[in-house]
């Protein structure tokens, strides 16, 4: 755990350095669209976390119909619930890119 804690601590000091060292003095002759670079990697991010949610809510799903079928109807309908709630994640990560990226 002291390890994690140094580790996030260089990171966030690396993070709060990092805009003082790339500082230019003038203005680049061509400058480069961070904001569209940066969104697709968190649109990626956000798609890989829904992913990994949806399969493990089908797979517990899945087991919970198999262990107790008479319960079936109502897993059913939870699990389309959660699935919704989990694929909002990923359509608010991609409006939120729409709006941020012209």
């Amino acid at each position: 755990m002291r390890k994690y804690a140094l580790f996030l601590l260089a990171v966030i000091a690396i993070s709060l350095l990092a805009p003082a060292v790339y500082a230019a003095e003038g203005a680049p002759a061509e400058a480069t669209n961070w904001v569209a670079i940066s969104a697709g990697f968190s649109m990626a991010i956000a798609s890989a976390g829904c992913a990994y949610a949806q399969g493990k809510a089908s797979g517990s799903a899945s087991e919970g119909m198999a262990r107790n079928p008479g319960a079936g109807k109502m897993i059913q309908n939870m699990l389309i619930l959660a699935l919704v709630l989990i694929e909002s994640m990923a359509l608010y990560t991609f409006a939120i890119i729409f709006v941020k990226v012209k």
